[in-house]
């Protein structure tokens, strides 16, 4: 089939669906691909969370990976016919506003923007530490990666770069998330190697066992599971790799520069899955049979991965720092990327204050450069809340307490992912919905009679977890600890979707859709 063809019929589904073809179509399948699993990175959520699903749930946390990518597999599945049936940028917006009306969409899309931007300061702001350790060591200079400043700073330039570089240009943001994946590659495979061969402390079997961290005696992170590993320690354990697998539908929200995005973007949501959890796999295991035989995962927790890459040669230690870093970079860029592509299609539909400015396209780019603008003030305004810490006591709240030590950006952040479950939540929901009302997909890629059995695994799967991820529980406990931190993050979503639901109800943006 000619290139023209295919152009031609990217196009047509296009003017079908309602819209014209204003951004450049020039992304390949994988281009497509590399920006899903640039926004995934395994990399970025292994050095951020290893030491907690490390110290949640002992060596056994390894298992969690494939019953995690097994079950989210389901949703890249009803995400890859929703995908293929609507090619659309703003993706999980378009998938809710199609299959039950304008204004679910609209809600699923409030949603799933506002925790794209908060994803963004979060990516951004967990590379201080390594861009403060790199600078540290290279030029010696004495850098505090906990100086509010310094978050600010640093993370506050990387968001810029980012911004620089998606305005410039789709293909320029596929050509950085390429160079995310062979990052990703290296920094996954090349870890396990290089322990491999500087020698494993550890045996296979040592992946089996706990270590006894379901007992509050012998849990290095200080929590008690009452004894219990299936129904304690493991589901917040879970929790370290929940926060992973996510991203692949970013493929969804570039369709529209993408060529045979029917076709396309439906095998990236499905690769990037399933290549994020293979390669994490492999980066986990790395670490796991590298733990020492004196001081076990005690010490790991203490000095997290730096430790065990500390037997490795200064220099590959370096260079796996370079490596981590770039990583960050790209998975801060690619979520940049998709949710400037969901403003734009919410703005594209006059959905949003503003619409009118944030829809315009570059002339000379074809990019969404004002909805990119948005991608960029927003995670700014996001970030300012790394200078607001509570005190010691912490912040009596109505009936909850708000932690101490837990500034309030890492508490928006914590809605990054509970936004992200409930907006994927309800858009399989709606895919249930445009089922039971007769929906057909009719896309290059439908799941057929495994369609209704699939979509139902997929919202279980998510209902639950989103239950495991936002449920109250005591700031000693693991979760609260360190994920949801007591009532916080459930009480920011429903702050999030009740302005949503305030400015739908004065606005009515769903009407202009």
């Amino acid at each position: 089939m000619s290139t023209e063809h295919m152009a031609g019929q990217d196009h047509e589904r296009l003017a079908a669906l309602g819209y014209k073809q204003e951004l450049s179509r020039v992304l390949s399948f994988f281009d497509n691909f590399s920006v899903a699993f640039s926004y995934l990175s395994p990399m970025v959520g292994i050095y951020s969370l290893y030491v907690i699903g490390l110290g949640a749930g002992g060596p056994r946390y390894i298992w969690t990976i494939p019953i995690v990518v097994g079950l989210m597999t389901l949703v890249a599945l009803v995400f890859g016919e929703l995908s293929s049936e609507y090619p659309l940028s703003g993706a999980l917006y378009q998938y809710g506003k199609f299959n039950v009306g304008p204004r679910y969409g609209w809600y699923v899309g409030w949603i799933y923007g506002f925790a794209l931007l908060a994803t963004v300061a979060s990516v951004d702001s967990g590379a201080v530490s390594y861009v403060s350790a790199l600078s540290n060591i290279w030029f010696s200079t004495h850098i505090d990666p906990t100086n509010h400043i310094t978050v600010f700073a640093i993370t506050g330039t990387i968001i810029l770069l980012s911004a620089i570089l998606n305005s410039v240009g789709a293909k320029i943001m596929g050509y950085v998330t390429r160079f995310g994946v062979y990052v990703e590659t290296i920094g996954t495979f090349g870890v396990f190697i290089a322990l491999a061969i500087k020698g494993f402390h550890q045996g296979i079997g040592f992946i089996f066992t706990t270590q006894g961290v379901q007992n509050a005696s012998t849990n290095p992170l200080g929590v008690n599971f009452g004894g219990n590993w299936w129904t304690g320690a493991a589901l917040v354990a879970v929790l370290a790799n929940v926060y992973i697998f996510f991203g692949f539908e970013s493929a969804g929200d570039i369709s529209e520069e993408t060529k045979e995005a029917s076709r396309q973007v439906p095998r990236s949501m499905r690769n990037a899955l399933l290549y994020g959890g293979i390669s994490s796999f492999i980066l986990v295991l790395g670490l796991l049979l590298a733990t020492p035989k004196i001081g076990g995962i005690g010490a790991v927790i203490k000095g997290g991965i730096p430790m065990l890459l500390g037997a490795l040669p200064s220099w590959l230690q370096d260079f796996f720092l370079v490596m981590v870093i770039i990583a960050f970079f790209s998975c801060g860029t690619a979520v940049q990327g998709a949710g400037a592509r969901v403003a734009f299609a919410l703005a594209r539909d006059g959905a949003l204050p503003g619409s009118n400015l944030i829809k315009q396209v570059s002339a000379k780019h074809k990019t969404p450069r004002n909805a990119i603008v948005v991608g960029t003030v927003i995670p700014f305004l996001f970030l300012l809340l790394v200078l607001v810490t509570p005190p010691a006591e912490g912040w009596h709240i109505l009936w909850f307490t708000y932690p101490a030590g837990v500034n309030a950006l890492y508490a928006l952040v914590s809605f990054a992912t509970s936004g992200i479950y409930l907006s994927f939540f309800l858009t399989v929901l709606g895919a249930f919905i445009a089922r039971q009302r007769g929906w057909k997909p009719s896309g290059s890629f439908t799941l057929g009679k495994w369609g209704m059995p699939v979509t139902i695994g997929a919202m279980t799967y998510l209902f639950l977890m989103m239950l495991n991820i936002v449920w109250p529980s005591a700031l000693t406990s693991g979760r609260a600890m360190y994920f949801n931190y007591g009532w916080v993050t459930l009480v920011v979503m429903f702050v999030i979707v009740a302005i949503g639901a305030l400015y739908e109800l004065i606005a009515r943006p769903s009407n202009k859709s």
